[in-house]
């Protein structure tokens, strides 16, 4: 920037700043009337940083926004960044700092992280100003698990909505789905859907645990052998069946529960890739989506989607790295772990927006938008030993996300 240019930028950015901290002593000492100092200055403070938000997205960094407001997140750091300066600070300095060095750093270190955080916020939304990359590609999962679900993925991949899906190798309609599958015109890429979770009994796995969180804690626990040797005979066992269904000899994995980026099965998956010709797998990158109304972040938190996409970011981060060094690609990006179960109306169009612009990695397939559509359930169904997956096939939610999935004109 040159220097009238960031002259301009630094006037706009003090104005906002004097307006901001007006904004914060018109509210505090309104308050102050009836409110406790205690409780005043952080409603104060909330309808300052709101002005900041407002003022630096608008005015300020207006060239990197094109006069749209910043993303939600960057107001909630800015507000829990402060926050959490301002309470820990006096705290922390030395009681033997000079009055002046004190109110000197107690003043400027809140106003450099605000120009931090808001200069990041402009760099954001710049780079979604520039971004050019490739639509996402519809990914179902669960094909094969019941009647209801193959109808539905049958039908998006018949309409061509459908990019890919992944095959349950020993559900109860797997085989069912796969005949109808190959009869398809143009079939889409099928993946394994590797399973650990639940399914027929594991009369060669006894030892093997049987739920994400105790494979979570076995990656982490010494003397892993027995666990790690049957892991292997499950995998194997997974991709043999898969290869009698498809035909296909080059493999695509992901997991049920998305159980393969767990370290300890991604070690054994790792393990098999040159000898099974494993050449993808499914990571869960999710960028959080934009412009959502706050309802359905409260919904992704009471649901545990917030949660559950923490973890599916941490281990995703961790696996990144090992499938490059392997010569392995992934996709790009991902979505449908932070609204899974409920991708339909405003997180549908969300997450597509979303992974819309987001760029292309090298050796990277495109972004994946993960479903599990189904047509509305049988009562009558029998998923024999996938009673895990019961209760959600038994909701109507499965049925909503075919229907936004067939009427919606984003796809």
């Amino acid at each position: 920037m040159t220097g009238p240019g960031l002259l301009n930028r630094l006037t706009r950015y003090g104005a906002i700043g004097v307006i901001a901290a007006m904004v914060h002593a018109g509210v505090l000492i309104s308050l102050s009337l009836a409110l406790p100092e205690w409780l005043a200055n952080p409603i104060a403070f909330l309808a300052a940083s709101l002005a900041g938000y407002l003022g630096h997205s608008l005015v300020t960094f207006r060239m990197e926004t094109g006069g749209k407001r910043f993303a939600r997140r960057w107001l909630l750091l800015q507000y829990a960044v402060n926050l959490f300066v301002c309470g820990v600070l006096p705290l922390v300095l030395p009681a033997s700092m000079v009055p002046m060095g004190r109110t000197l750093v107690l003043v400027f270190t809140p106003t450099v992280l605000n120009a931090l955080i808001w200069s990041k916020a402009a760099r954001f939304s710049a780079r979604r100003l520039r971004a050019h990359g490739c639509p996402p590609h519809l990914h179902a999962d669960d094909l094969g698990l019941a009647p209801e679900v193959n109808t539905a993925i049958l039908d998006l991949a018949t309409s061509g909505r459908l990019k890919s899906a992944s095959l349950l190798v020993n559900a109860p309609a797997a085989e069912e789905a796969i005949k109808n599958w190959q009869q398809l015109p143009f079939p889409p890429q099928l993946t394994l859907h590797l399973c650990l979770t639940e399914g027929p009994s594991k009369e060669n796995t006894p030892d093997l645990p049987s739920s994400f969180g105790r494979l979570l804690l076995a990656s982490f626990l010494p003397r892993q052998q027995r666990i790690s040797s049957q892991l292997d005979v499950a995998i194997s066992s997974q991709i043999e069946r898969y290869r009698l269904l498809t035909g296909e000899e080059v493999i695509h994995i992901d997991g049920h529960q998305h159980i393969h980026l767990v370290p300890i099965v991604l070690t054994a998956i790792l393990n098999q890739a040159t000898a099974q010709q494993i050449c993808w797998i499914r990571t869960t990158a999710e960028p959080l989506p934009t412009g959502l109304p706050l309802r359905y972040w409260w919904q992704a938190l009471h649901r545990g989607g917030l949660l559950k996409w923490l973890l599916l970011q941490l281990l995703s981060a961790l696996a990144m790295p090992r499938l490059k060094q392997a010569g392995i690609s992934s996709n790009a990006a991902f979505a449908g772990v932070l609204f899974t179960g409920h991708m339909t109306g405003e997180p549908l169009k969300a997450a597509w927006r979303d992974l819309s612009i987001q760029p292309q990695r090298y050796r990277a397939t495109p972004p994946l938008l993960l479903a599990h559509p189904a047509a509305a359930p049988n009562h009558a169904m029998d998923l024999g030993d996938f009673q895990l997956s019961e209760s959600f096939l038994r909701s109507p939610w499965r049925e909503k996300e075919w229907r936004a999935l067939q009427n919606s004109s984003t796809l």
